[in-house]
């Protein structure tokens, strides 16, 4: 994926987040900017019309979710892709932060790596019309194919069933965003098929131990996210 000439601005009140995330981006061939707060990212977002905005979740002056809403009202910002910063335990800032059209989020403490992963997959997503057709999700070495209805880690091809298939597909579908038991069930079981109150768990269990992974949170009394 060609990164030249795709403009990024990161807004985080906190200096050092500023600093290596700026770091990598720059070495990854991105132009970045940053605001160190919600007025300022409105506001340099309007004058550089980025391809890619980092928002921090909290900020001072406007959160993230408060400015990604705004953006997201304009006709201009209807495309851009946003990537929220956010703390491990902020789920229902998460969710609400989705709901307002976000496209991804990292976890705080950012990892740089994992980051750099997430921005090249929203890019290669929108560039490449194949891949974006057909569904492929690239998270870091783990590709799901809902095609082939294969997963492959690491260059090995795991076999999966298929309601497990199904289930990993949703929760990587959107990194990070908390999915609700009853949203789970609907969307892989159906809501005319009855299953008990532990079907999930087993499922993510075996899928924990087929990728040798513990690549799927269980948020007590909420729900599920896929974080790797």
């Amino acid at each position: 994926m060609d990164s030249k000439g795709k403009k990024i601005l990161i807004a985080d009140d906190e200096p050092d987040i500023l600093e290596i995330i700026s770091y990598n981006l720059v070495a990854g061939g991105y132009e970045v900017f940053t605001a160190k707060d919600g007025d300022e990212a409105l506001q340099k977002a309007k004058t550089l019309n980025p391809d890619l905005i980092i928002l921090d979740i909290m900020m001072p002056k406007r959160t993230g979710v408060e400015v990604c809403e705004l953006l997201r009202a304009q006709p201009a910002f209807k495309s851009t892709l946003i990537i929220f910063l956010t703390a491990l335990n902020d789920e229902s800032s998460q969710m609400k932060g989705f709901d307002m059209g976000a496209d991804d989020y990292v976890n705080k403490p950012v990892s740089p790596k994992l980051l750099m992963s997430r921005v090249n997959a929203l890019f290669r997503r929108i560039t490449d019309p194949e891949e974006a057709t057909s569904g492929i999700l690239r998270i870091e070495n783990l590709v799901i194919d809902p095609v082939q209805f294969m997963v492959n880690m690491n260059g090995e091809d795991i076999v999966l069933a298929k309601k497990e298939f199904e289930l990993l597909y949703l929760l990587a579908s959107k990194p990070g965003r908390v999915f609700l038991r009853n949203e789970i069930l609907n969307h892989v079981w159906g809501n005319d098929v009855i299953v008990g109150d532990r079907t999930i768990d087993v499922h993510i269990r075996k899928i924990r131990q087929k990728l040798g992974l513990d690549c799927i949170t269980t948020v007590k009394g909420v729900g599920y996210k896929f974080d790797l």
